[in-house]
């Protein structure tokens, strides 16, 4: 058996045992790197670390650190209470909101891991405090991050559209744009419509939360509409900005301008402004530290550091390659696709792209199949699939819903990632792929 074989049916079994005794799948897949890196792939110790994610760790760390002291100093609770302002009380509105502000940042030039890290805790605490799912607002936040990921100067769209120029392709940027938002968008009105984003329309006090906070319906209230008023009757230190409050909203616009004004790292920006803030009030930091969502960093960061594991051991490469071998251009093209969508639900989005678009050039070349809608299609396949709480989006998602039971949350994250994997590249390959080879 070849030593690619034995990495992947080890994987397999980490996930199994994790599944059936309850044991954090992280410290499995540690385990795991250490044995099959060292009898398998005889790497060293500094050979198997090679694969940590350092800087994951650093923004999963960072960013709950400094969005556990806003929601203990009650500013998230404010920005809650803004949002349903803004929105005049519509709850349904929410999620929608949440799709387009993660869109419009990644679509003028922020990482998508960076755009959700501002918006997802934001919007999970808006979602715990009105009794909308967390999948359902987690998902809309990495599909609108994902929604606007490829625009002409974008991140993913600049270095996709690189390659594609690099391998000498065809190549259209605003297809590549609009096909990613189109299927986001798409795959968002579903599970809104799935997960119940419908009722909120008629929900009569703006979700579960209001009630039971002592919230009680206004005569004449329209349906979907919270009860502003008795809102801030029933906690009107909710709407009120102390300095405290008013020192974490400079702090988490400064995490927006350092991000994306100054390409600064989202996860060592925030950890220096959360420092800053327990310097200035310990009282209510004090507790933030032990909020950070460790159980989730050590699933994510063990599982990557296997992952990195297979890519050192040449895995990735060998099913990569075992596909581009194929004679069947169209059968490629879809295995392609659902390469991308499994190797990115635990790696970098734009490291497979920029993989698995050259190993597609050769049966491109054959004229069989556009490089269009090729191309478009393994973008998306690549990234839709980052609602898996094992990719970087979907992580900080894990992380920064509060008030959850997190291992039925990472189930559930894990399960649509799961969904999205077997259903999005074989549709977008029906859509994309299958009408240019006719």
């Amino acid at each position: 058996m070849s030593a690619e074989l034995i990495s992947i049916l080890v994987l397999v079994a980490v996930f199994v045992i994790a599944t059936t005794r309850s044991i954090n799948m992280g410290a499995l897949a540690f385990a795991a790197a250490f044995g099959v890196g060292e009898l398998v792939a005889g790497l060293d110790a500094d050979g198997i670390f090679a694969g940590f994610p350092g800087d994951l760790f650093v923004v999963l760390v960072g960013v709950t650190y400094l969005f556990a002291i806003a929601r203990a100093n009650g500013t998230t609770d404010w920005l809650v209470h803004a949002a349903i302002r803004l929105v005049r009380g519509r709850i349904v509105l929410i999620p929608w909101v949440m799709f387009a502000v993660t869109g419009a940042l990644t679509a003028i030039g922020a990482v998508s891991p960076a755009a959700v890290a501002i918006v997802a805790p934001i919007a999970l605490s808006f979602a715990a405090r009105y009794g909308i799912s967390p999948l359902l607002m987690g998902a809309m936040v990495v599909h609108g991050a994902q929604g606007g990921g490829f625009s002409p100067i974008s991140i993913y769209g600049s270095i996709v559209n690189g390659i594609v120029e690099r391998e000498k392709l065809p190549g259209s940027e605003l297809t590549l744009f609009l096909v990613s938002l189109a299927a986001n968008l798409v795959i968002a009105g579903i599970v809104f419509v799935l997960l119940g984003g419908l009722k909120l329309t008629g929900a009569p006090s703006g979700g579960q939360s209001v009630g039971q906070s002592g919230g009680a319906a206004r005569p004449g209230k329209k349906p979907g509409e919270t009860d502003r008023a008795a809102d801030r009757a029933a906690d009107p230190e909710r709407a009120r900005l102390t300095p405290a409050r008013t020192a974490t909203l400079a702090a988490l616009v400064a995490l927006v301008v350092a991000v994306l004004g100054f390409d600064l790292d989202a996860g060592l920006s925030a950890i220096t402004l959360a420092v800053l803030l327990s310097a200035c009030w310990p009282e209510t930091s004090r507790r933030a530290v032990g909020a950070i969502a460790w159980p989730t960093v050590l699933l994510i960061c063990g599982v990557l550091t296997y992952v990195g594991v297979l890519e050192e051991m040449g895995t990735i490469d060998y099913a990569g390659n075992a596909v581009g071998d194929i004679g069947v251009p169209l059968l490629a093209a879809v295995l392609l696709c659902y390469i991308g969508a499994v190797i990115s639900a635990f790696a970098s989005s734009v490291g497979i792209m920029g993989a698995l678009i050259p190993l597609a050039v050769p049966f491109l070349a054959q004229g069989e199949i556009g490089a269009v809608g090729m191309v478009a299609a393994l973008a998306v396949s690549a990234t839709v699939v980052d609602v898996s709480p094992f990719s970087t989006n979907g992580a900080l998602v894990l992380a920064a819903a509060p008030d959850v039971d997190r291992e039925r949350f990472f189930r559930q994250l894990m399960v649509y990632g799961g969904i999205v994997v077997a259903v999005v590249p074989a549709a977008v390959w029906l859509v994309l792929v299958v009408p240019g080879s006719i």
